[in-house]
């Protein structure tokens, strides 16, 4: 998954709108996304963790 975000950042990079945004930026909001998918993926996993027993 962490590879999948790489990739779509590096293609936002060349290809898309963040081009058009500072580094800095740039980095933060991928570091923000990684955040909330981080997060996410552990409520998930806590939720069918309690739910397949």
């Amino acid at each position: 998954m962490l590879f999948l975000v790489a990739a779509l950042l590096l293609m936002g990079i060349m290809l898309g709108t963040a081009a058009h945004l500072p580094l800095p930026v740039t980095l933060v909001a991928a570091a923000v996304i990684a955040g909330w998918l981080l997060v996410f993926t552990i409520r998930e996993r806590r939720h069918h963790e309690g739910t397949a027993r």
